[in-house]
């Protein structure tokens, strides 16, 4: 029943869809380690940011995750760079074994992925493009398994935009007085007191529009429910970042995966109980 379910979604054999699946992950695996932010220093942000503004450096007390690259500069101008290319040249096999569509995407997610680190220099909300480089993935899903690109693509990669800059601003409230020290700009230091309503509000937005957006082709309760559990850990998080502590900001960040997993595992659980 489970394979029906799955070739009936997507229309294609289940071998084939799996396969997109591992792909993806991969792909997604890649990008994370290219672009995370603030957790490491990863070889695009540690190149844009190695100098925010000139005489100006990071706060010690943030110092390079376990793992990252060595602290000195040009070693690590260098070993980014390189780590960069390993990780795009990657991904790209990757997204060779695709179609034409798909890996004309891939060009314009790059463009994303590597303007992201200079956008805090710029843009107020820079988390804006981290959630289009984040979200890229789902058209470019779109486009390996049905070669073209419908409205509900660019619906759920609208929704997904929105839960990356409710859990990205929750990071920068972390950050926001280093950042201010610093000169650059975030969603946290634009929105000011008004920071947790609109994380409130981006949140609802992921929910909602998701919700609608797969209502006719996610039937059932489990759905419905999953829906329901994700509103409630919204407002969990609304009790852990109402106060603005780094503590409570950083534990509700650190914590988004439950809220994806608990979207994915309705609409996985939907599918299979048909």
């Amino acid at each position: 029943r489970g394979d029906r379910a799955l070739r009936g979604a997507l229309d294609v054999p289940v071998e084939v869809a799996v396969g997109l699946v591992v792909h993806a992950a991969a792909g997604a695996a890649h990008e994370d380690g290219a672009e995370h932010e603030h957790r490491q220093q990863v070889p695009a942000r540690e190149t844009a940011r190695r100098h925010p503004q000139r005489g100006q450096r990071r706060p010690e007390q943030q110092q390079p995750a376990r793992g990252a690259v060595p602290a000195d500069q040009v070693q690590v101008q260098r070993e980014a760079l390189a780590v960069g290319a390993v990780l795009a040249l990657a991904a790209f096999g990757l997204v060779l074994t695709t179609n034409t569509l798909t890996v004309l995407m891939s060009f314009a997610a790059l463009a994303i992925t590597l303007i992201y680190p200079y956008a805090k220099r710029y843009v107020s909300m820079p988390q804006a493009v981290l959630g289009l480089a984040f979200g890229m993935g789902i058209p470019m899903a779109f486009a390996a398994v049905r070669g073209d690109l419908p409205p509900l693509a660019w619906l759920l990669t609208l929704g997904n935009l929105s839960w990356v800059l409710a859990y990205d601003t929750e990071y920068a409230m972390v950050d926001r007085d280093d950042d201010l020290r610093i000169g650059i700009k975030t969603s946290a230091i634009t929105l000011g007191m008004w920071d947790v309503p609109v994380v409130m509000l981006f949140y609802l937005g992921f929910i909602g529009i998701w919700t609608l957006a797969l209502g006719q082709y996610v039937p059932g309760p489990l759905f419905d429910l999953a829906m329901f559990v994700a509103l409630l850990q919204v407002v969990w998080h609304f009790t852990l970042i109402r106060s603005r502590t780094r503590e409570g900001c950083f534990k509700a960040f650190r914590l988004n995966h439950w809220l994806g997993f608990t979207v994915f595992a309705g609409i996985a659980a939907s599918y299979f109980v048909q």
